[in-house]
């Protein structure tokens, strides 16, 4: 009986069987994979493994060729155009940040929580008492506070990022999907983002793509190895690093 039959299962997202061809190129190739609600999935792979594409299929910028996706035990994400998927929860963090850098941290977090707010509505818009609330405790998770009325502008390029983390937590969603976020980070920054993402998902679910092995060790997490588009190992940092084909393919000797 396939999952569409009614059958639903009792994780948060969950691939089976999803192939995605672009002219003849297989970049994704018989994906399954599951996240259980509250996990932390760390997915790691050489470049043209298709995590990207994972991503773009969960968040309906990409439709899958064949194969089943849902969320939350019931929702089939294929039927559904991308702003839809983000309505239900499903958040995104690509790895470039595009924060506003004329306004400050807090207006950012406002815009972001105001999505269909005109600019100027929003900016001179200061919120119900639970919306203020809600700013402030992003704030304190994305260790902002005290820089809550700077622009963003002058944030260096790991608090921008952070900020950007912020703006996806405004819009509450129940799943982040957070793209390198430590890419171009200090040392200090990384473990402060390890530090930061942990945090986060106390309540939320969270699935971060990223090529740092220290940070991925640092995280703590169950690691997924994509490779030509499906998944090479599954397991501990420790069970993947050791696995002889993510060394061939990926980690090197």
């Amino acid at each position: 009986m396939s999952v569409m039959e009614g059958r639903t299962t009792s994780a948060l997202l969950y691939l089976d069987g999803v192939h995605v061809s672009f002219d003849g190129f297989h970049a994704i190739n018989n994906l399954s994979l599951t996240l259980e609600p509250g996990e932390m999935r760390a997915i790691i792979g050489p470049n043209g493994a298709g995590k990207t594409t994972m991503m773009d299929i969960i968040t309906g910028k990409t439709k899958p060729d064949e194969g089943t996706v849902l969320f939350d035990g019931m929702t089939d994400l294929t039927r559904l155009d991308e702003t839809r998927i983000a309505e239900l929860g499903i958040g995104r963090k690509f790895q470039k940040p595009t924060v506003f850098e004329s306004q400050t941290i807090e207006d950012n977090l406002l815009l972001a929580l105001n999505v269909d707010h005109s600019v100027r509505g929003t900016l001179f818009w200061r919120g119900n008492g639970a919306e203020a609330e809600r700013i402030d405790r992003v704030l304190e998770t994305i260790r902002l506070t005290n820089a809550r009325n700077r622009l963003a502008g002058s944030l260096s390029h790991g608090q921008k990022q952070w900020l950007e983390i912020g703006m996806l937590l405004a819009q509450d969603p129940k799943l982040l999907l957070v793209d390198e976020p430590v890419a171009g980070m200090t040392d200090v920054e990384t473990h402060q983002t390890a530090e930061l993402l942990k945090e986060i998902n106390k309540e939320k679910t969270v699935m971060v793509v990223e090529h740092d092995m220290t940070f991925v060790r640092e995280l703590g997490v169950k690691v997924t190895c994509l490779h030509e588009g499906t998944v090479l190992a599954e397991g501990t940092i420790d069970q993947v690093s050791s696995n002889e084909r993510v060394i061939e393919v990926y980690l090197g000797r």
